[in-house]
Order: C-alpha cells, then structure tokens, then sequence
C-alpha cells in the first residue's frame, strides 16, 4: 500500500467517505432499477418483458463495466500513484517529523515556520554536479528546465521535477503528469491513473443515463395510468442526473484532455505559459543573442550556478567518464500557447489509452505514456519540437552523436568491462612473472 496520502486531516475523511457514499448510491440505484422499475412496474404492471430485459441487460453491463474501471482505477491510486522519488533532504525532513511526539506538534511545526522543522525545506537545487537524478535530465536530447539551463526543482520534495511533473500540495509530493486531486476515486489522478478515470467515467455515464432513462419512463407511465409517483424511483431519478450531470462532465473534459495531450493543470495554464526547453546541440556551439549554452556534466564541485558556455574543452573534463558523458544544451522557449508533446489528436488519444480499441474499452493495461522510455526525451515529443529547433536555427546533431548512449548503467557497464580486462592483463603478467622464477 503506498504511503502516499492527503496532509489535512479533513481531506483523508473526505476521501475515506466517497467510496463508500459511491457504493451506496449505486446499490440503491441498481435495487430501484432491476427491482422496483424493471421488474414490479414493467415486467409485472404494465407487462412489457422486453422493456424489462433491455433496461436490465444495458444496466448490468454497464455497471459492471464500470464497476472494474473503478476498482482497477482505485487500485492503481493507491499502491502506484505515479509520484516522484523524493529528494534526501526531504526523507531527512520526514524521518525528522516522524521522530517528534505528539504527533499534533508535528503538524504544528509545518504550520508555525518552527527553524528546526523547516531545516531541509524551502531549500535551493542542490548544486553537487553529481546531484541524485540530475544525469537522467542530461541524458536526454530535450527536456524541461528553468532559464539558467538547469531542470526545473522542487523546494518541498528536494528532488528534480520530470518534464510534465507537478508538485500537489494536498498530499505534499510531486505527481507526473498530475491532473487532479479526487476524493472520489481514492486521491491522486495522474499519469498512471488517468487513462482508468477516463474509462470509469465514460461507464458511470452510460450506467447513470440508462437509470434516468428508465426511471424517467417509469414515472411517465406511472403518472399516465394513475398510480401516482414512486418515491424510490424519484429520488434515484434525481440523484442519478446529478451524478450523471458529473460524470458527463468529467468524461468529456478529461477525454478533451487526452486527445490534446494535457492535463487539467497543462491546459488550466496552457494560454499564458511559454516552455523553457533544454535541446540538446553539438559540442562546441557558443552562446548568442537568441540562445544560452550550457554544458554537462558542470564541473566545479561547489558551483550553484552551472556555467552558460559552449567553450566544452575549457572546462578541462578530467576522466574518461566524464569525456563520454558530455553534452551541450541550447536553452530556448517555446511560443506562448504551444505544447511541445501534442502528436495529433489519434496519436495523442493513443498515448493516454492504448494502441487498440480493446485498450480503449478495458482497463487492462497501463497508459503507454506511463511506460514510455526513449533516450531523447521523457515523453514523446511532437511537431514542436522540430519546429523550434528550426526556429531558433539550432544545429543538428551529427551521427556519431545521435547513435551515442551516456546512460549511466551503460557508462558503469563499460568501466566495469575495461577494469575486468585490466585485471585480467595484471594476472596475466603475474603468471608469466611467476613462471620464470620457477624455471
């Protein structure tokens, strides 16, 4: 079970108590439709068995359906929500927390400023060269950074942001590709749960419509023949279009978002917000007018501001590692409005909720953008990409650099292979060497 969770104490009750506020509606809402609409008024009063068994088999179709989107959906939320690692000084921060009783002291501590408390919050990008998690950004050939060329940083987490990851302050972490905090579903609506919450609204709404359907036809008749209003049916009726109203809602919107390639938070900013994008360009390219350049690995142990050059052989790399691992980065900016991940309406929806329209209809497998790995980027990259590249006039790679990984497990990889063969070298000679002494 992940330990992830809301900081108020208000909102954990509030998440506790809609699963099952949920549950109890779609009981009294299946009762009313199987037993008191489809079976008492049409099957047995107004003797309409097909009426009976077509609002029947769309209902329980539609909600089981429904029912194993939300299980899956709530499943996912609560053991892979898809938030980022945090950062040491934050684990430091935590384990401090957890250390101090009672526990209402703790809570008391975050809201007061206590020094103590805060001493590993609110603190700047960690400018060790070698900072947990910095190489996997300078690995890539693009990715998202602030305007000094570094990737963007979480003050609370104390970690390094993934390109689309966005810190929530309902349960204090950084969340990839967040889109929602949703009591409803169980928390955290993000890259490893959103394609789910497409599918659980999309069968709420077909369950809820074909309640209102049913039940609205049953009060007609009712009303016709003169037998005066059930108040069950009534009251599921209302409670239905209300839910259903929601869940229409949701569906279209986040459906919206996924064949435009945002979440709720992308879009909400989308209109007044430029991207600072990192591209990778060949070594050797020099800062200019339109752009800054920034190389890493930065070198000076020490340095919180990483040096915007292009001059890669003045900053003297001392070891072969460092040599391999070396890239140069045009610092640049999208235009206001653009989304450097939007592929096209088909390939976008694709991303979010699979390859096949099995895919698309059953929770089966995760989103494709959740498993995505590619050395150029974090995330598939779309048209935008090029088209800045083109204008801002940035190089092209050449192919020796294009066709070369830097990985950090294929760099130790290889260290490990040469110190493998040096060994083997040494006993070598220490054999021969030990040979002639015996002759």
């Amino acid at each position: 079970m992940s330990s992830v969770r809301a900081r108020r104490s208000e909102t954990r009750w509030v998440t506790r108590f809609m699963p099952g506020f949920l549950a109890v509606c779609f009981g009294l809402a299946t009762y009313t439709t199987a037993k008191r609409v489809c079976v008492d008024h049409f099957l047995h009063r107004r003797q309409q068995p097909s009426a009976a068994i077509a609002f029947l088999v769309f209902y329980l179709v539609t909600f089981v359906f429904m029912l194993l989107t939300y299980i899956r959906l709530f499943l996912v939320i609560q053991l892979n929500p898809g938030v980022v690692p945090l950062g040491q000084r934050a684990i430091w921060r935590l384990e401090k927390e957890e250390k101090e009783k009672p526990s209402w002291r703790r809570h008391k501590h975050k809201q007061t400023g206590d020094i103590e408390a805060n001493a590993y919050r609110n603190v700047g990008p960690d400018g060790d060269p070698d900072s947990p998690g910095l190489e996997s950004f300078y690995s890539k050939d693009v990715f998202i950074c602030e305007s000094d060329g570094k990737p963007r940083w979480c003050h609370s987490c104390c970690t390094w942001k993934p390109d689309r990851a966005h810190h929530c302050s309902e349960i204090d972490r950084c969340v990839k590709k967040m889109d929602h905090y949703c009591p409803w579903v169980g928390g955290i609506v993000g890259e490893t749960s959103f394609k789910y919450f497409i599918q659980f609204t999309f069968y709420a709404s077909l369950c809820s419509i074909v309640v209102i359907t049913a039940c609205a036809l049953c009060t007609r008749q009712r009303l016709h023949a003169g037998y005066g209003l059930d108040g069950f049916v009534v009251a599921i009726l209302a409670l239905s279009g209300l839910l259903g109203f929601f869940t229409v809602t949701m569906f279209i919107t986040s459906a919206r978002y996924a064949l435009l390639n945002m979440t709720n938070i992308d879009y909400l900013k989308s209109k007044n917000f430029v991207h600072n994008l990192a591209l990778r360009v060949p070594i050797g390219i020099q800062s200019c007018e339109k752009y800054k350049v920034i190389t890493y690995p930065i070198s000076k142990p020490g340095d919180l501001t990483p040096r915007l050059s292009g001059d890669a052989g003045a900053r003297g790399v001392a070891n072969e590692r460092d040599m391999l691992a070396t890239r140069t980065f045009a610092v640049v900016k999208t235009e206001l409005g653009e989304n450097p991940w939007d592929l096209g309406f088909y390939r976008n929806w694709k991303s979010v909720m699979g390859n096949s329209i099995i895919d698309w209809l059953l929770p089966l497998k995760d989103s494709p953008c959740a498993t995505y790995e590619n050395n150029e980027s974090f995330y598939e990259m779309g048209p935008i990409y090029l088209r800045v590249r083109e204008r801002f006039r940035l190089p092209h790679l050449t192919d020796d650099e294009k066709g070369f990984t830097t990985s950090k497990k294929e760099l130790s990889s290889g260290s490990q292979a040469k110190e493998r063969k040096q060994k083997k070298q040494e006993q070598g000679l220490q054999d021969q060497a030990h040979d002639s002494a015996n002759s």
